[in-house]
C-alpha cells in the first residue's frame, strides 16, 4: 500500500486527507510541525510528501529545502498565499506541485495520485524499468536507445543522462541548475550552453517537431520538463 506524509498544522484539514487517500488505497500519517515532519521522513518510506507553506518554526519552503539534500521524493506543496513569487520559490527549491488553499479535494486527489503513480514507476522492487514506453517514443536502458517514428538512435551519455533525468521526474519542473549539477556532476555557474546543446540535439533526434516540443519543454525562467501528458 502506498503511504504519504502530510505536514501541516491544520489538523482538520490532515483529517480530511487522510480519510480522502484512504478512499484510495493510500495510507497517510500527519506531523503538525516541520521538525516533527523530517524526523518522521527518515524514520518511514513515503512515495509522497505534502507540505504547507505556513507553519510555526521552520516554514514549508526550509523544510523542502532540507528534504531535497536527502530525498527525492514528491513534495506536493500548498499555501494560502495566492502569488507567483511563492510559487516559483517552490519549484525552484524541487517542489512538485503546488495548490494553493482553498482548494477542490478531488483536485488534490488527482494530484496525489499522478505523483506517487509516476514516482512508484521508477521506484519498484527491481529498480528502474528497463524499457518506457511514451507516445510515439520508446526508451531502452540497457541499449542506451530511444526509438521514434523516424528511427532508433544510440544516445551518447550525457544525452541520455539528461533525457532518463527529466523523464524520471515527468511533469516536475527542473532548473537548470540542478540538471547540470546532476547530468554532469559539477558546480553549476550559470552558463547554460551545455544545457541548451544537449536539449537542442536531444529535441532534434526526439520531436515530431523540434520548434514545438512535445517531449523535452522549455519553462520559461525556470528549466525544462518532460511532458506529463505524454
Amino acid at each position: 500500500m502506498n503511504r504519504i506524509l502530510i505536514i501541516d498544522d491544520d489538523r482538520e484539514l490532515c483529517a480530511l486527507i487522510q480519510r480522502s487517500v484512504s478512499r484510495e488505497n493510500i495510507e497517510a500519517d500527519c506531523c503538525a510541525s516541520g521538525t516533527d515532519g523530517l524526523t518522521k521522513l527518515k524514520e518511514t518510506g513515503y512515495q509522497l510528501v505534502v507540505l504547507d507553506v505556513m507553519m510555526p518554526g521552520a516554514d514549508g519552503f526550509e523544510v523542502l529545502s532540507e528534504i531535497r539534500k536527502e530525498s527525492g521524493v514528491p513534495i506536493l506543496m500548498f499555501t494560502a498565499r495566492n502569488d507567483s513569487a511563492s510559487k516559483v520559490r517552490g519549484l525552484r527549491g524541487g517542489a512538485d506541485d503546488y495548490l494553493t488553499k482553498p482548494f477542490d479535494m478531488d483536485e488534490l486527489m488527482a494530484r496525489i495520485t499522478s505523483l506517487i503513480r509516476r514516482y512508484t514507476r521508477f521506484n519498484h522492487g527491481s529498480g528502474v524499468s528497463r524499457t518506457l514506453n511514451y507516445d510515439g517514443l520508446t526508451i531502452d536502458f540497457d541499449m542506451r536507445t530511444v526509438a521514434t517514428d523516424r528511427g532508433t538512435y544510440e544516445l551518447p551519455p550525457k544525452e541520455f543522462d539528461l533525457l532518463i533525468f527529466c523523464a524520471k521526474n515527468q511533469g516536475r519542473i527542473l532548473t537548470k541548475r540542478r540538471i547540470y549539477e546532476e547530468v554532469w556532476k559539477e558546480t553549476y555557474l550559470y552558463d547554460d550552453n551545455n544545457i541548451m546543446a544537449v536539449i537542442s540535439r536531444l529535441r532534434k533526434k526526439l520531436e515530431p517537431d523540434p520548434g514545438n516540443p512535445k517531449y523535452l519543454q522549455t519553462v520559461k525562467g525556470i528549466g525544462y520538463r518532460f511532458n506529463k501528458d505524454v
